[in-house]
């Protein structure tokens, strides 16, 4: 029998910083997966775990988030956007809304995409009578996070934050989604920054609190850079995709175009006579003759030139390219122009500048 749990917080005041310039004119849980903003992923997995209410702790650019998601009515639940005057860390956000929060709830992040299925991570709270619960994944380099080590009735036995190296002892991580008991508010001071995984946590496996992890279900993935923004659409790409013997294919292939999945294609796209190979196409985009896309996100109304070549890139929103050109890891914020016959590799363009 599934727990149930009404409320959420979703944390999404970051600036994104290491995301530029794509994050230069937005922010960062705005930036799409096959075309739909990564945050949406979120919202869809707390509302399908019986979610009725979710606060969204905002900071940079809220408007642009308030814009997007409205007040929930389309996700089946009701939105309400919160703000910090200065950042307070994660924890510290969270305690600002301690008066609004009833009971057991779930904290989210709007900086990653997950379609893991929360429910079951609630029910394992509900079984385990926990005070707080951490969704668990797996990664490779665990250096950037923090790793836990859990025991076998998943109960956290230690914790390291963004370790080194050498001290590293576990490739499981804190995935950032917590259940939480709303007494666990009380620990956190008011006033000052303060976060789950650096200060709380840390705090609560001190105490021998009531601290239990469980692997989340389904997929994750930390956006941090344009290379993690890119991987994660082509994950979702292969991992939402018809299986055919082109590769996984989602959305409409264009008339023309000669495709090699993982690829998806937002709507309206023109591509005849162009050549694309594990790509994400968003809406609107002009692709031309002759051209080839190979490991790259174009994100919505980019007009490429004909004869150009492409390959582990990142083009922002609006962008147009000339005929022949040939781009290799390069990043394009929204609206760059990049000139006729221009050949570069491992560009970072700002928004709106041509190149």
């Amino acid at each position: 029998m599934r727990g149930k749990v009404k409320q959420a917080v979703i944390l999404a005041g970051g600036e994104g910083t290491r995301l530029r310039p794509l994050t230069t004119t937005r922010p960062k849980p705005l930036l799409p997966v096959l075309g739909v903003p990564c945050i949406e992923y979120v919202i869809t997995s707390l509302a399908q775990a019986g979610v009725e209410q979710i606060f969204l702790a905002c900071g940079y650019r809220s408007e642009d988030v308030s814009r997007v998601l409205g007040n929930g009515e389309r996700f089946g639940v009701d939105i309400e956007l919160a703000y910090e005057k200065e950042p307070m860390g994660t924890a510290g956000a969270v305690k600002l809304l301690q008066d609004r929060l009833k009971g057991t709830f779930v904290v989210g992040s709007g900086d990653t995409l997950t379609d893991a299925d929360l429910g079951a991570l609630i029910d394992f709270h509900v079984r385990k009578g926990a005070e707080a619960t951490m969704g668990l994944t797996e990664v490779d380099r665990p250096e950037q996070f923090g790793i836990v080590g859990v025991a076998a009735d998943g109960r956290i036995e230690r914790f390291k934050e963004k370790p080194r190296t050498e001290e590293v002892f576990s490739h499981v991580i804190n995935a950032g989604t917590y259940v939480l008991e709303r007494e666990v508010l009380d620990l956190i001071p008011a006033g000052q920054k303060y976060d789950f995984s650096k200060n709380l946590y840390m705090d609560m496996l001190q105490r021998g609190r009531g601290l239990y992890a469980e692997p989340l279900r389904g997929y994750w993935k930390d956006i941090g850079r344009p290379s993690d923004l890119l991987q994660a659409n082509i994950d979702m790409a292969a991992r939402r995709g018809v299986r055919t013997e082109r590769g996984p294919v989602a959305g409409d292939v264009p008339a023309g175009a000669s495709v090699e999945g993982p690829v998806f294609f937002g709507k309206g796209v023109i591509a005849s006579g162009s050549n694309v190979r594990k790509s994400v196409i968003g809406p609107g985009c002009v692709i031309g003759k002759c051209t080839s896309l190979e490991g790259c996100l174009l994100l919505s109304d980019v007009i490429i030139g004909e004869g150009a070549a492409m390959r582990d890139c990142v083009i922002g929103e609006g962008c147009q390219s000339g005929s022949g050109v040939v781009l290799s890891n390069c990043v394009l914020g929204d609206g760059a122009k990049v000139a006729p016959g221009t050949i570069a590799d491992s560009l970072s363009v700002e928004a709106g500048t041509s190149v």
